[in-house]
């Protein structure tokens, strides 16, 4: 079982940016793959990024493309999510999420992930 902690979340204004960490506990980190969602206030929660369990392999929603980066340091078990030129709607709390063991390839689907953090609260005003 994998526990995540997310950190780096906070008010910017817009063009701004922010690193959001996600620490897992457990020694098998770097054999998860690993993404990140987020949840807009009356909206459901969506795809952000993923990555591959060494990295190689990412993926990103087209709406965050060029902006946004994922990636991990597994002597660390953290994954991050670098976000530039940071927009008002991108307001959402943001959650990182590990993949059921055994899966190698990133992925966009929410049940595809069996473990979640508690969230963390990024706001972007204008």
């Amino acid at each position: 079982q994998v526990q995540l902690v997310e950190s780096g979340g906070g008010l910017v204004q817009a063009g701004d940016s922010l690193r959001l960490g996600c620490a897992a506990s457990g020694r098998t980190f770097s054999t998860y793959v690993m993404g990140w969602f987020r949840q807009a206030p009356g909206k459901e929660r969506e795809f952000v990024a993923a990555s591959s369990w060494n990295g190689d392999i990412t993926d990103y929603a087209d709406s965050v493309k060029g902006r946004f980066t994922i990636s991990r340091d597994n002597t660390k078990n953290t994954v991050y999510l670098q976000m530039n030129s940071l927009k008002p709607e991108d307001t959402a709390v943001y959650y990182c999420a590990a993949r059921s063991p055994g899966r190698l390839w990133p992925s966009r689907g929410r049940s595809e992930y069996a473990y979640w953090g508690q969230g963390t609260q990024v706001t972007v005003s204008s």
